[in-house]
């Protein structure tokens, strides 16, 4: 089933991610697609705000993965793999032990390391619409 929720304007980007978590209840890997500039930071670090997260979410690009933790004890992992050039790279970062942890995990370019996305993960598409409003797309 085809699911979206859209964001107006960046006022309303904390009620929809709390809309959004609560439904994709049940999930903890997400996979988000979207064209550079679409909102994948932005709406990440909405939802972490939504999770409890403590720690200053910002993108990992140059780190590849941030590590935040949340107020109830809960581990997020954050991933940018927008400068991943090959699979033996994310290998290298061990993403598996990562998406297997039990832990939450967000990823912004999983185009990049697709053929390692687990058949878990949730496809989630950030639309920039004509308006430069958001469309926030996933289908389960």
């Amino acid at each position: 089933m085809k699911h979206s929720l859209k964001i107006s304007s960046l006022e309303e980007i904390d009620a929809v991610a709390k809309a959004f978590i609560s439904a994709t209840r049940g999930h903890d890997l997400f996979a988000f697609y979207g064209q550079m500039g679409a909102g994948k930071t932005t709406f990440t670090v909405a939802l972490c705000k939504a999770w409890g997260v403590e720690d200053v979410v910002n993108s990992p690009t140059f780190a590849i993965v941030n590590e935040y933790c949340c107020a109830d004890g809960e581990t997020v992992y954050h991933f940018d793999f927008y400068r991943i050039k090959n699979i033996s790279e994310a290998m290298d970062i061990g993403v598996e032990d990562y998406f297997y942890s039990g832990s939450r995990c967000i990823m912004e370019w999983p185009e990049n390391i697709e053929e390692l996305l687990p058949d878990e993960v949730l496809r989630v598409y950030i639309e920039v619409n004509p308006d430069l409003s958001r469309t926030v797309v996933w289908e389960d």
